[in-house]
């Protein structure tokens, strides 16, 4: 084969894929690989289905492309509406994008854009989490804390004021509650010291993703950061490019926590792999506000376009007819009494957390004190490589802000069955096996100096 012209990240050469079927793909070689990890957590319904194909194909029957400056079309309606439909009406207003980065970013001027019409111009900050990510783009950059994708560009980004979350695993205070009551004090204190009448927004995942392990949080901090939103007058953001569409179980994962945000982003699953779509769902006043103002400022050629539209109304379509919802249900039970049973019997498992299909397991040197392999022995690429020799995708990360630390998530489609998860496990334990055998080689970094 000859070179490739391509470059994404730097890593081993890949194998070439052929073709895929439900969870699994197979490569040029015939190998087959069990999607684990939904590509990026984003093939929610697995590959290779008729009924998503046959939407698309209808629609480029139709029309594949209009800009939505100069005509409407019925998919973005129908889809609007379905989605709107999902959070009931608590949210009514909908702009559509390509990615999950264009809606983070879409949301910040957005919100940006809403304070400047109601003569607040100084509200021009937003806060997020260390660790955290919402995107690649300048905007949604400066916003993510995680270091090694901020070094290169810090200078030149925007940078948010950037707050600690809930760490349920890690922290030493004496009890769940009195630690949420910490992280909301010191959020407080860092808006104060900010100036809380510079905030345009809060910004955080409600359930975290790659560059936390699927960190959740609970509904006592999520009403306190409400709280503080209103207290303060800036608006909450959450951003669920990773968690919408059903991930965690129900069509976003706020609805675990009965707090209501101003501002949504959703993405990945909404195409479930088979065409990029996005969206940022708002309350009707804020866009209300905005359009009075001279209209939104902002846009992307293929925003609302009909054939990205018909393939996320077919996606949420199927996955309400199916009910893919109580699948997601049954499977994440599955999937978290496999996951603890494994992690019961290797030590070096520090936790297992997650919610839905959404689950990350975090690697330690030493349990006790739940120090992190040290960052060079690069651990989470190493159990990644072996997950793949053993048939099995997954998706690495570094928990620590990206310094160190070493987790996997597991997040396969929605649409897996009890027989494929099972499989998914038994993989995912000789994956497991095989690494526990190299664990007395590394040597425990301390925790403490991080």
């Amino acid at each position: 084969m000859d070179p490739s012209h391509l470059f994404y990240q730097a890593g081993p050469a890949l194998p070439e894929v052929s073709h895929a079927k439900g969870v699994y793909l197979w490569d040029e070689t015939g190998r087959q690989y069990l999607d684990g990890c939904s590509g990026a957590i984003s093939c929610n319904l697995g590959h290779g289905r008729n009924d998503i194909r046959e939407a698309m194909l209808a629609q480029l029957d139709r029309v594949a492309f209009t800009y939505r400056t100069q005509f409407e079309n019925a998919p973005a309606v129908a889809l609007a509406k379905a989605l709107v439909g999902f959070t009931q009406q608590q949210l009514e207003k909908v702009f559509f994008v390509s990615s999950g980065s264009e809606a983070v970013e879409s949301a910040l001027k957005l919100a940006r854009q809403y304070f400047v019409a109601r003569g607040e111009p100084q509200r021009r900050r937003f806060v997020s989490l260390r660790p955290s990510y919402h995107g690649s783009t300048l905007g949604a950059l400066g916003v993510t804390g995680y270091q090694p994708l901020e070094a290169p560009f810090r200078d030149i980004a925007i940078g948010s004021l950037k707050v600690a979350g809930p760490d349920f695993y890690r922290h030493d205070d004496t009890d769940d509650g009195r630690h949420v009551a910490r992280v909301l004090a010191d959020t407080r204190a860092a808006i104060e010291a900010a100036g809380p009448d510079t905030i345009a927004a809060f910004v955080l995942e409600p359930v975290g993703g790659a560059s936390t392990g699927a960190r959740k949080l609970d509904r006592s901090y999520l009403a306190g950061i409400r709280a503080l939103c209103d207290e303060f007058g800036c608006l909450l953001i959450l951003d669920e490019v990773l968690t919408g569409i059903g991930r965690t179980g129900t069509w976003f994962a706020y609805q675990h926590y009965g707090v209501t945000p101003d501002l949504l982003s959703t993405a990945k699953g909404l195409g479930a792999g088979y065409y990029p779509v996005g969206a940022v769902l708002s309350r009707a006043d804020i866009v209300e506000t905005v359009m009075a103002s001279g209209g939104f400022q902002h846009g992307h050629t293929y925003a609302g376009n009909p054939l990205a539209c018909a393939t996320g109304l077919a996606v949420v379509e199927a996955i309400e007819r199916e009910k893919i919802l109580d699948n997601v249900a049954a499977r994440g039970r599955q999937l978290a009494a496999g996951l603890e049973a494994l992690k019961a019997r290797f030590p070096w498992v520090g936790d297992v957390r997650g919610l839905g299909l959404l689950w990350g397991v975090e690697l330690v040197a030493d349990a006790a004190s739940k120090a992190p392999f040290p960052a060079e022995q690069n651990r989470f690429a190493r159990i990644t490589a072996l997950a793949r020799e053993e048939g099995l995708l997954i998706y690495p990360r570094r928990t620590l802000d990206g310094i160190a630390g070493d987790h996997f998530l597991i997040t396969p489609p929605l649409t897996i069955d009890a027989a494929d998860t099972a499989e998914l496990l038994t993989r995912l334990e000789r994956a497991m096996q095989r690494f526990d055998r190299e664990v007395p080689a590394a040597t425990p970094m301390n925790a403490t100096t991080l």
